[in-house]
């Protein structure tokens, strides 16, 4: 019998109404502040999931045992930002209404904060949690309050003092880190204290951001803005499997850019971080 061809995520083809968890893209990248192309990681990481197993070995779970539906990629609007967060809203807000867990694939980092908003109304004790090799905290990057690099600043905005946990940062303007000292906690260049504060907000809702580039661009060189002194892929897998022990309620992977990597790695491990994530939090929920 002849269907049509919808290409999905390896593993995430599920009904919306059974699944769990809930897969999107969000190609958006039009506030990069360096080198753009993060808008096309979602239809990459698709056509690439192929070249990996549904099945982990370091979790010993199977894509194939839990329920993900891939809704595809958002139709974001080009030339206005503020709307662009919102359709994420919407489409955000839609996924968590009805007891569902949202997962963005972005996109540059700016998108976590449409999917941050819709969340927060769902759940107003939200907590953050950021693996980053950047502190996004500015209050505007060159006058503009809307850019990647000022994101975690725009979702403090909404979730105050005290509710944001970064880590991997290795990058940042002197003021950022001087502001946000007292507001945010940020550990530099790893992700050491993860366990402290997963236990920290034992039972909080979380929303995990993970923007690739806390990887080192060795492991990693597919990115806008690439950043020495970075992670390996086992110490980020580390990272996701201690922080299944959090309350996940929404989740985000970003910031590829496949171009800069024609050899396909990059996607490749983008791939995998992305398995890994999202049966780490099946397992959390089961």
């Amino acid at each position: 019998m002849l269907n049509k061809n919808i290409e999905t995520f390896i593993g995430c083809d599920n009904d919306y109404q059974e699944a769990e968890l809930v897969l999107f893209g969000a190609p958006f990248d039009s506030t990069t502040s360096f080198r753009p192309g993060t808008r096309f990681a979602s239809k990459a990481m698709r056509g690439e999931s192929f070249g990996i197993e549904t099945y982990s070995p370091y979790q010993d779970k199977d894509l194939e045992d839990i329920s993900v539906f891939d809704g595809g990629d958002l139709e974001l609007i080009f030339g206005n930002t503020e709307k662009v967060l919102g359709q994420i809203e919407e489409y955000t807000s839609k996924i968590v209404t009805d007891g569902k867990i949202p997962v963005m694939i972005g996109g540059e980092h700016l998108v976590t904060l449409g999917a941050v908003r819709a969340v927060a109304k769902q759940y107003p004790d939200l907590h953050v949690v950021q693996f980053d090799a950047h502190a996004d905290l500015r209050e505007d990057y060159l006058g503009e309050p809307l850019s990647h690099a000022t994101v975690i600043h725009r979702v403090w905005d909404i979730l105050g003092d005290n509710r944001i946990f970064q880590f991997g940062i290795r990058s940042g303007d002197r003021s950022e880190f001087a502001w946000g000292k007292d507001r945010v906690f940020t550990n530099k260049f790893n992700l050491d204290g993860l366990e402290e504060v997963v236990e920290q907000l034992k039972g909080k809702p979380v929303y995990l951001t993970i923007d690739l580039d806390v990887l080192d661009p060795s492991v990693f060189p597919g990115t806008g803005t690439p950043e020495a002194g970075g992670i390996s892929f086992m110490d980020l897998l580390h990272g996701i499997l201690t922080a299944s022990g959090l309350n996940i309620v929404a989740c985000d992977v970003n910031e590829l850019s496949p171009i800069y990597d024609q050899s396909g790695v990059s996607t490749a491990v983008a791939c995998k971080v992305l398995r890994e994530l999202l049966l780490a939090i099946n397992t959390n929920q089961s």
